[in-house]
């Protein structure tokens, strides 16, 4: 399975960053307005060129407080860019030149690996074009100027842009070594754990969050099972930009499930459960590996009380995903972590189960009749048929006759198939097929 490389579009406001997105996509898809800031929050979108294809990230609207300026402010978006995105491009305005702020960012710029690309927006025409010498001073290559209104431009643009992707890939290493991946919010301790599991400082630890930058594969055995494991790369968290750190941490978490077959969500245990753990459980979900829930840092819980709330965190907002087992434990000391081999090869093995098809009927059979689908618009529905239609995660189809079914009943049937069959530590999806 391949994934997509992350293309991050920065710069101040008001330098055309979402009519750049607007063209690049082909569609009117970001907010634009002649207003700097308006676009509020992060945005993403697929794009391709040339038979590439990669994910566009619209950064704008980053200026959270217009009196003080705006030099801080894109310095953090410029970071943000760096760690979570395989390209950046960075916009100017070739019209007003380079500005403090643009001079800033490029400071920023020159001292990463990620590839850059310098677009001087808003060339409408030839007369223009004499603006572009003054760009090269900025020193980060030849600046590629362009009209995003108009388009003008755009064709050398993006060839440049696809020179600078990463190889797509569509055949992971390893072997065929399951593939085990290591996500969770920034400074969780996912490296630390993947240190601990190699028993050496393969990878630079830090109190700072976002030091990993890059996704890292290497080989471990856990238990005397040997997997590829996969470290993805953290953000850089400040007070003022944790949702977007959050949001970039999501996006790094959905590259590397596409590939993987498991995945150990790790999670501060003194924080305890946030919206944005969730968010990134729904990922590993969505992508249909198995699953294991570490409540890190555990040994460093302070009191009974943190204790208490945290575990009362996991009840409040784990409750969508009871089948994933959960532990508690430390990455810094190795405690508690002996269960660990175990419960991920509890979750691949369920991954792969199969229901035969008779016994899948009567089973289904018994619980509609026992509880039948609820009537819906005046009709009933009901199930004439199931089957297994693969592993992978465990996926089911039933076809239906009489209207849909609801959610609710879906559920209802997810959990007497749990309740029946071992599934733990793996997602399972029920599709249905409906008829007249």
């Amino acid at each position: 399975m391949s994934t997509l490389p992350i293309v991050a579009v920065v710069g101040r406001p008001n330098v055309g960053k979402s009519s750049l997105v607007n063209r690049i996509v082909g569609g009117r898809s970001a907010v634009v307005e002649e207003m700097p800031g308006v676009t509020r929050d992060r945005r993403n979108f697929e794009a391709d060129w040339a038979g590439r294809s990669f994910i566009l990230v619209d950064t704008g609207g980053w200026e959270r407080d217009p009196e003080a300026g705006v030099s801080e402010s894109i310095k953090e978006q410029a970071e943000l860019a760096l760690v979570g995105a395989d390209v950046v491009l960075f916009v100017v305005d070739a019209r007003v030149g380079s500005t403090p702020d643009d001079e800033g960012v490029v400071q920023l710029l020159r001292r990463t690996q990620v590839p850059v690309v310098l677009v001087a927006n808003k060339i409408d025409d030839a007369a223009h074009e004499s603006a572009l010498a003054d760009l090269w001073s900025l020193g980060l290559g030849e600046p590629y100027g362009v009209s995003a209104l108009h388009g003008r431009g755009m064709g050398d643009l993006l060839d440049r842009l696809v020179s600078l992707l990463p190889p797509a890939t569509d055949e992971p290493d390893g072997g065929g070594l399951p593939r085990l991946a290591l996500i969770g919010r920034p400074n969780v301790g996912k490296s630390t754990l993947l240190n601990r599991l190699l028993g050496e400082e393969r990878v630079i630890v830090s109190p700072t969050p976002g030091t990993t930058r890059d996704p890292i594969d290497v080989e471990a055995k856990i238990d005397g099972r040997p997997y590829v494991l996969v470290d993805t790369a953290g953000i850089r968290r400040r007070p003022q930009i944790s949702e977007s750190a959050d949001f970039f941490a999501v996006e790094r978490a959905r590259r590397v499930l596409g590939e993987s077959d498991a995945a150990l969500v790790l999670i501060d245990g003194i924080e305890g459960v946030t919206a944005a753990d969730q968010r990134i459980i729904d990922e590993a979900i969505e992508a249909g590996v198995s699953l294991v829930i570490l409540l890190n840092k555990w040994d460093r819980q302070q009191s009974s009380e943190q204790r208490e709330d945290a575990t009362r965190s996991v009840e409040d907002r784990l409750g969508f995903v009871s089948w994933a087992p959960i532990m508690r434990g430390s990455a810094l000391t190795g405690a508690r972590l002996g269960r660990l081999g175990p419960m991920i090869e509890q979750g691949l093995e369920a991954r792969m189960r199969r229901i035969g098809t008779g016994e899948l009927n009567r089973l289904i059979s018994r619980w509609t009749a026992a509880h039948p689908p609820p009537v819906r618009k005046g009709r009933r529905p009901r199930i004439q048929y199931a089957v297994q239609a693969g592993v992978a995660p465990p996926t089911f189809v039933l076809f239906v006759a009489g209207g849909e079914l609801g959610g609710d009943y879906l559920r209802f049937l997810e959990n007497r198939l749990r309740d029946e069959v071992d599934f733990a530590g793996t997602p399972i999806r029920i599709i249905t097929r409906t008829g007249r």
